[in-house]
């Protein structure tokens, strides 16, 4: 099983808690990120959290391939985990040759690292997103993609990537894990979701929302064909994608090649049955006002997580009032991020 793992935007919201999930469990973590979507601070509240701290922290871009093979030169890697990218779809419509060139540039150069320095095995952070405008609702991992914004096609792409890789390389494992949406905080308040600026995501803006940081929250489109006309998404607790990652280690050496298992709770949840499960966790009303539909967004995603259950007795354990819950302790405690 692999041990010395290096977790590349480790500072990140999903990358925080996957470093505490990994060193609660014995692994060494090694952590590269630039900090440009992140908080140095949070890699304080990890050590905190775990009750051990990281074993290295690189502050470099993985696009830098120089710097990059140095971390790489440094120490004797089992396994990478990628999290570094952007991920805001509304964003990547708006900046799509950026996010082209930090999250497929950033993938190519950590294959490139990866393979000069004889580390074969991979879990990558990929997204529910590459399904697009589904048809059809819940979504395996065979329904075919459709990606409909920058940020979806740079995911799919670099899903192409790593299977051409496999291919070529027969000693690489790679574990793509599509997971849906990701919400919800460490329930001890110290690690969340923590963005620079205005967040992009609806749960940190929701959280603002109520706290009275911001005034109210858009929802992007009510004439949806959904139940109340608003987006439906599957919520995953940050929690069970952290455990998610770290299962998924475990199960690197199993076979190689390219695999993809979706990560999420079978269950759809709409904007404003977040909005009502967020004001029953925090006990305050969440003004909202409905606006147009934002580029790029679609219906419905819900994830159908039969795969990973069958091949790793894996499945999730928290619901959507323990997102809520958690992520408005980590609100409060934190009323202006880890900046406070």
């Amino acid at each position: 099983m692999p041990k010395t793992v290096l977790v590349t935007g480790g500072a990140g919201f999903i990358g925080s808690h996957t470093c505490v999930e990994l060193l609660q469990h014995g692994y060494d973590v090694v952590v590269v990120d630039d900090h440009s979507n992140s908080s140095p601070r949070a890699l304080e509240r990890i050590a905190k959290v775990a009750g051990t701290p990281l074993a290295a922290v690189y502050g470099i871009d993985v696009r830098d391939r120089r710097a990059l093979s140095s971390v790489f030169a440094a120490h004797r890697f089992d396994a990478v985990i990628h999290f570094a990218a952007k991920k805001a779809v509304g964003e990547s419509v708006e900046i799509p040759l950026e996010y082209y060139d930090i999250n497929v540039g950033g993938t190519t150069a950590l294959l490139a690292a990866m393979h000069e320095h004889g580390v074969h095995r991979l879990v990558f952070s990929s997204s529910c997103s590459i399904y697009g405008n589904a048809t059809e609702v819940p979504l395996t991992e065979q329904s075919p993609a459709g990606p409909t914004n920058p940020y979806a096609r740079t995911k799919l792409l670099c899903e192409e990537i790593l299977d051409d890789a496999c291919r070529r390389l027969p000693e690489l494992s790679v574990l793509a894990l599509r997971y849906f949406n990701p919400v919800g905080a460490h329930p001890s308040g110290l690690l969340g979701e923590d963005p620079h600026g205005v967040p992009n995501n609806v749960m940190p803006y929701v959280a603002q929302v109520a706290a009275g940081r911001l005034p109210r929250l858009s929802v992007f489109g009510n004439d949806y064909p959904t139940p109340d006309g608003t987006g439906i998404r599957d919520y995953i607790h940050v929690v069970d994608v952290a455990e998610g990652h770290r299962t998924a280690l475990e199960h690197l050496g199993d076979e190689n090649g390219m695999r993809v298992f979706n990560l999420g709770t079978g269950v759809g949840s709409s904007v404003l049955d977040l909005v009502a499960a967020f004001s029953e966790a925090s006990g305050r009303q969440i003004p909202y006002e409905i606006t147009g539909r934002r580029p790029g967004d679609v219906a419905e995603l819900v994830a159908d997580p039969s795969a990973v259950a069958r091949a790793w007795n894996w499945a999730t354990t928290r619901d959507l009032a323990t997102m809520c819950r958690d992520a408005w302790r980590f609100q409060e405690l934190n009323p202006t991020g880890y900046g406070a």
